[in-house]
């Protein structure tokens, strides 16, 4: 599966204007994997970093939610 628009999809968007929720709604479908970085320094010294890494998938019958601790 390609986590990339394919030709066909980007134009049929290019034309109209998408809701933030089409696009959520869309990514979400498949799973979204996250992954950033964050450095807020002052001459150079890092004073904060903030590591994401956060995997978002869809929850269904065939694939339940874990229980919580």
């Amino acid at each position: 599966m390609s986590t990339s628009l394919d030709e066909e999809d980007t134009r049929a968007l290019a034309g109209r204007e998408v809701a933030l929720i089409d696009i959520l709604d869309r990514l979400l479908q498949g799973g979204v994997v996250l992954a950033g970085d964050l450095v807020l320094s002052i001459a150079d010294v890092d004073l904060v970093r903030i590591d994401l890494r956060a995997v978002i998938a869809p929850v269904d019958a065939e694939h339940p939610a874990p229980p919580l601790l």
